[in-house]
């Protein structure tokens, strides 16, 4: 639900074990078939189908989205000056 209210963006499962692994096994085949034009999309159209899983709680937006930008403020901060304190 944090996930689905900081971003305001719904939430898909899948039902299967450790699905990040999953994930990341369909990034590397797309790797490894990325020469022959395949598509991720078609790499990944045999996965179990994903489930709704939350929606973003109404309102949430107004709280996070000044955190996000303040997030993201503090984040160029550190790439382009690593050396000063935020």
């Amino acid at each position: 639900q944090v996930l689905s209210d900081v971003f305001n963006a719904p939430v898909y499962t899948i039902d299967t074990a450790n699905s990040a692994c999953l994930g990341s096994a369909y990034r590397a085949i797309h790797g490894l078939v990325a020469e022959t034009n395949v598509s991720l999309a078609d790499v990944v159209k045999l996965a179990p189908e994903p489930r709704l899983a939350v929606t973003p709680t109404a309102g949430a937006e107004e709280l996070y989205r000044p955190l996000l930008k303040r997030y993201a403020e503090l984040e160029q901060k550190v790439i382009y000056n690593p050396t000063s304190s935020c």
